[in-house]
């Protein structure tokens, strides 16, 4: 009897964690899903098609991530594929982030999807397969104003990524990242809303600006973003990689 694969999936309430979560049900495996939200969890299990685990929680705070593989492994067994999602954005000027600010995008934007990796990290090893891919940002790529802690962080986790993957080469193991650009995600939302309340710019203005950031005009489908997740997850000879979902803002 065949046993379905066991991914786990960090941040899948909503946005890209929803649409990658559901993605891999379609694609068969048996998906663990945690974020925040106990509501939105179960949204989205009820739209998965295959088992799923529901594990509330805030994997930022002391020993959330230890006690989330436990409860996937105690289940199921290992976890192959990781979809490191969860994250948080801030704006302010480089000289007004607060010293909890910058700890707080360090801790959910690099610190936690390290302690994500590190953990799985044995259990692929040992089975000789695993598939890791971290949502970054073009902002892994790019300074832009005003948003410097969260830039460090995503520039922190692509390095990440692409020394794991390096050190992983011929395990079986790959480690990837997808670097989307403004996807049309409730965080998008608050960075409108932001512009909203700082500019005095319409609700339509601030969306037509985040939308101009990319080339083709528009914000990213979090399907879009979930392709390349998927793409990451079916191809084991692509590894070190961070790849663009931007409408071609940045050129590789």
């Amino acid at each position: 009897m065949t046993v379905n694969p066991i991914a786990l999936v960090t941040g899948a309430g909503r946005g890209i964690g929803r649409v990658t979560a559901i993605r891999l049900s379609q694609a068969g495996y048996r998906v663990a899903l945690t974020a925040r939200s106990r509501r939105q969890l179960s949204e989205v299990a009820s739209q998965c098609p295959g088992e799923t685990l529901t594990v509330p929680g805030d994997i930022t705070e002391p020993g959330a991530v230890e006690a989330l593989f436990a409860t996937t492994e105690r289940q199921w067994g290992t976890v192959t594929a990781l979809v490191l999602n969860a994250g948080a954005a801030t704006s302010a000027p480089v000289t007004r982030i607060t010293d909890e600010d910058w700890r707080h995008q360090i801790g959910v934007n690099l610190t936690a999807p390290f302690e994500c990796l590190r953990r799985a990290v044995p259990g692929m090893r040992e089975v000789g397969d695993g598939r890791i891919v971290a949502v970054a940002s073009m902002a892994a790529k790019r300074g832009e104003p005003y948003i410097a802690a969260y830039t460090a962080a995503k520039h922190g986790l692509l390095g990440l990524v692409r020394s794991a993957a390096a050190e992983l080469a011929g395990t079986g193991v790959t480690v990837n990242a997808v670097c989307p650009g403004y996807v049309d995600t409730p965080m998008t939302e608050a960075s409108v809303a932001t512009i909203v309340a700082k500019t005095g710019k319409s609700t339509i203005d601030a969306r037509r600006l985040l939308a101009g950031k990319q080339p083709i005009g528009r914000l990213i489908d979090p399907d879009e973003v979930a392709d390349a997740i998927m793409f990451c997850v079916n191809s084991p000879a692509v590894t070190g990689q961070g790849i663009n979902i931007d409408g071609g803002a940045v050129q590789s």
